[in-house]
């Protein structure tokens, strides 16, 4: 079959939820991908921020084959030896106590805000309390992650939603406040914006918002899904602010292209909120994921992919300014470590797909922003390269 037939195929059999470019990939190595044409592509998107290592990492496949040959599955019935390595590694990296490993971010989501809820029915010996979460985010397609995503274009089609969530301004710590009432039982929202359009949270917000959920007995729900796993510099975003969440969710590189998400929480949160029988999964955290968390923690302290995320994500901040400077149209570039935006006047979807035909994948964030998310491995010739591709780009126009 040629390129063509593929997407003929595609698009007859699958649910046409997606809009997707015309580009069949067939396989990776490194950063960089290929298609069914042979047609090679710098890869600065990583499958929307999953493939920390890139393409063709040995010992992450290898862990896999193994764990394959193993078991994969058991359901959680039972205990598997992956996982419980799996679960001790990722506290360990997220001061958190307790996780429970979900099948996506999505569902992530949906654990954290029952844990939410648990915890204040526990308290308050009564149902019916409320979140706040924020304007512009992002948080899953699933009717509750829906239901805390500030958006009305993703909203509006499936209302009514979860009810009892009401919306503030991002990094506006007054419009928060107004918001809280005795129903409060969290405030959710992602430490850097990814699909609102690359906004990282101000520390001023951080503290405030910390500070808030400390006096009234509030859970702070951060949103980690796109933004850790090392993307910011630091495993987890939040750890620049020294602002430690109640519950945290993750997933994405969790694990590195495998489907698995998590949510954690302190001991205070887990010891009054979910008990046996109150939340479940078949998949979540079976072998072969705990496998894959096990090892993609294992090779990101090996390789210090933190640090090198620290100094690879200045050297493309530098390079980014210079593109701000050179073209009156790209009007401001926002981000930290390897996250990062291009706010841009003309139609960034054209944009990416122009890249498409310079061998460079990049998406878009928002109405008005190139987001730059690339495998956590790539060097400053990668971004060099990146630049130069994405100028040939911008130069049409």
């Amino acid at each position: 079959m040629n390129k063509q037939e593929y997407m003929d195929a595609a698009e007859h059999a699958l649910l046409h939820t997606y809009n997707r470019f015309p580009l069949v990939l067939e396989r990776g190595e490194g950063v960089y991908l290929y298609d069914t044409d042979g047609k090679k592509y710098l890869d600065f998107a990583a499958g929307i921020a999953v493939q920390a290592f890139g393409y063709g990492k040995k010992e992450y496949n290898d862990a896999l084959k193994k764990q394959i040959d193993l078991l994969m599955h058991t359901s959680n019935l039972y205990y598997n030896i992956p996982i419980m390595h799996a679960a001790k590694k990722f506290l360990k990296i997220s001061d958190m106590d307790r996780v429970f490993f979900t099948n996506s971010g999505a569902e992530a989501i949906e654990g954290a805000i029952k844990a939410a809820k648990k915890y204040a029915f526990t308290r308050d010996g009564h149902a019916g309390h409320e979140i706040i979460a924020m304007q512009h985010s992002f948080h899953g397609r699933t009717i509750g992650a829906l239901s805390v995503t500030g958006n009305a274009h993703y909203q509006e089609p499936f209302e009514p939603l979860m009810p009892g969530v009401k919306f503030a301004e991002y990094n506006n710590l007054d419009s928060v406040k107004a918001l809280i009432n005795d129903k409060t039982c969290a405030i959710l929202f992602e430490t850097v914006q990814g699909e609102g359009g690359i906004y990282p949270a101000t520390a001023e917000f951080m503290e405030g918002v910390r500070k808030l959920c400390d006096e009234h007995d509030i859970l702070l729900i951060l949103d980690e899904i796109q933004c850790g796993m090392a993307r910011t510099g630091y495993m987890f975003a939040w750890q620049k602010y020294g602002v430690k969440p109640d519950i945290m969710t993750s997933a994405k590189a969790l694990g590195c292209g495998v489907p698995v998400g998590a949510f954690a929480m302190t001991e205070h949160v887990a010891e009054k909120s979910l008990a046996p029988g109150d939340h479940g999964t078949t998949y979540g955290g079976n072998p072969f994921v705990g496998a894959a968390v096990s090892t993609v923690i294992d090779l990101m302290e090996k390789e210090q992919i933190a640090d090198h995320v620290k100094e690879v994500g200045a050297y493309l901040e530098e390079r980014l300014a210079e593109i701000v400077d050179k073209y009156d149209f790209i009007t401001a570039h926002r981000g930290v470590g390897l996250m990062q935006g291009l706010v841009c006047e003309k139609p960034v979807g054209k944009v990416a797909a122009k890249a498409l035909e310079e061998g460079l994948i990049i998406i878009t964030a928002g109405a008005d922003v190139i987001r730059m998310v690339p495998p956590l491995v790539i060097e400053k010739e990668h971004v060099d390269e990146m630049i130069g591709k994405l100028e040939k780009v911008l130069d049409t126009f």
